[in-house]
């Protein structure tokens, strides 16, 4: 008799285990969903051109002068007198806060400078402007007007950077991918080296192979800006052909054209 009564007691406690689950844990699945669902981030506001902060910036310093081109003319050079063309084009279309910034100093004091800057200045995008070269292992040398030079006529092309970093990378790439159009529709082609493992800490991957957009995370003017951030490599000035090339009224008006039309695009699909 007590084996039988032990038998229903047990069978009971089974049926009955369900009803004991505290009730917390049928609360706990929802929660943990809850907390891992991220809140979505504020719609951007629509752009207004003549409110629309671009801060252009000035690749390099007085200072820190970047790459030195095939015929011994040094990058900050081409890199302020482009930056000053796509900032008239861009007034003239209506832009009219944009700002060429020209920074001091040297190298990496000068990248965390120009950074605070467009933070402090609340940046709504920035452009930061330079001209290609090569790492030294893919030089050669030769002599123009007497003087020793390196040059390397085997790569040519622009390219464009973004990072993954920058909080506003969606929209960095989008405009990237918008200025590579009009430099492709332009005849211009992209530098393909960066994707090649000859390259070597150089190397970056290759986002769009249509229109040439790298992603380089540790650059500094991308990483820690506040605002969309995009670097344009405007084209090779070590390459002798393409330094020619980029020293004219043709190729800059070209380059700043296409820089306009991507931010009118850019600012209307906001």
């Amino acid at each position: 008799m007590s084996r039988t009564r032990g038998i229903v007691t047990a069978i009971l406690v089974l049926l009955l285990a369900p009803s004991l689950v505290p009730i917390d844990a049928g609360r706990a699945a929802p929660a943990r969903k809850a907390a891992k669902t991220k809140p979505k981030p504020p719609a951007p506001e629509a752009c207004e051109p003549r409110k629309f902060k671009i801060i252009l910036d000035v690749g390099h310093t007085s200072e820190s002068q970047g790459a030195t081109s095939a015929r011994n003319d040094v990058e900050f050079g081409f890199n302020l007198h482009l930056a000053k063309l796509i900032g008239e084009r861009l007034k003239s279309a209506g832009f009219a806060a944009t700002r060429v910034l020209v920074t001091e100093g040297k190298a990496r004091a000068s990248l965390l400078k120009r950074v605070g800057t467009a933070n402090a200045a609340h940046a709504d995008f920035v452009l930061s402007i330079h001209h290609d070269s090569v790492p030294d292992k893919l030089l050669d040398e030769w002599e123009f007007e007497g003087a020793k030079g390196h040059f390397s006529d085997r790569f040519s092309g622009y390219s464009l950077f973004v990072s993954e970093r920058n909080p506003h990378f969606g929209a960095s790439l989008a405009f990237a991918r918008l200025l590579g159009k009009q430099l492709k529709e332009k005849d211009l082609q992209y530098a393909t080296q960066y994707s090649l493992p000859l390259m070597g800490r150089y190397r970056h991957p290759l986002l769009d192979k249509d229109v040439g957009v790298y992603r380089f995370d540790g650059l500094v003017v991308l990483s820690q800006t506040r605002s969309a951030a995009v670097l344009l490599e405007a084209g090779s000035i070590i390459n002798r052909d393409e330094e020619m090339a980029m020293n004219s009224p043709e190729r800059q008006e070209l380059i700043a054209t296409a820089v306009t039309t991507a931010m009118r695009a850019f600012c209307e699909r906001r």
